[in-house]
């Protein structure tokens, strides 16, 4: 029986000079198409990238929609991804368009609905080596991130999101951005997290700073920041620790 051919990954063209084919999903077989694997084999088998491609369905001009989904997932990571709810936001934020960011958060949001009417599976942070746990797919991202975890008075996690993307800085990290989801969740306490792609674990003078401004601004509000922590592919440290 014939064997189907099957094309590699870059294949030279030859024409007055030699050009470098890209690969794309379209030279996928058939049956290696996320969409196809899901209806075949069920979600289970694909991974986060496919998952979001079939979500997406379509690239753009200057991505296929299987790479984007690689670079979304490899970039941001997982976490960062779901946790955004703003579309507008994480559109700037992924440099994808409104409709694939809308697509995204309805996703997100249907799979939150549908997981709060199961009560197991809630997040319980009660020290650093929890919120290390809760955030270590942070470790390898290529750029800082800040993360907020909302909690309610019996530590459970309540809400959980991407506060920024860039190096921290006094001066660009407002208490607004950090407290304005407290407030809208009804929280009790905040745990802000962030990683260093360095992999040192010491924080800086701005991160000191800043973990200082916003404690103090919690306190006029009422809402408790009771840890600042550090990870990155060494382990994690807390803030906390190196405050005077």
């Amino acid at each position: 029986m014939a064997t189907a051919y099957k094309r590699a990954p870059t294949i030279p063209i030859s024409h007055t000079e030699a050009r470098t084919y890209t690969f794309t999903i379209h030279d996928l077989p058939q049956e290696d198409k996320p969409r196809e694997r899901l209806i075949a084999k069920g979600p289970d088998v694909l991974g986060l990238s496919e998952l979001l491609a079939v979500i997406f369905s379509v690239g753009t001009r200057k991505e296929d929609v299987l790479s984007m989904s690689s670079r979304i997932v490899k970039e941001y990571g997982e976490r960062s991804i779901m946790s955004e709810s703003n579309p507008t936001k994480l559109a700037k934020l992924l440099d994808i368009p409104l409709s694939h960011a809308s697509q995204v958060v309805a996703s997100v949001e249907l799979g939150k609905r549908l997981f709060a009417r199961n009560p197991f599976g809630v997040s319980v942070i009660r020290t650093t080596a929890d919120v290390y746990e809760y955030t270590k797919g942070m470790r390898d991202l290529p750029k800082e991130h800040l993360r907020g975890i909302y909690l309610n008075s019996h530590y459970k996690v309540i809400h959980d999101e991407v506060i920024s993307i860039g190096t921290i800085d006094a001066n660009i990290i407002h208490p607004r951005e950090v407290f304005k989801p407290a407030l809208e969740y009804a929280a009790a306490a905040v745990i802000l997290v962030h990683n260093h792609p360095s992999g040192s674990l010491s924080p800086s003078d701005a991160d000191i700073t800043v973990t200082k401004q916003l404690i103090d601004a919690g306190k006029l509000l009422g809402i408790e920041l009771i840890d600042h922590v550090v990870v990155a592919s060494s382990g994690f440290e807390s803030i906390f620790d190196h405050l005077q």
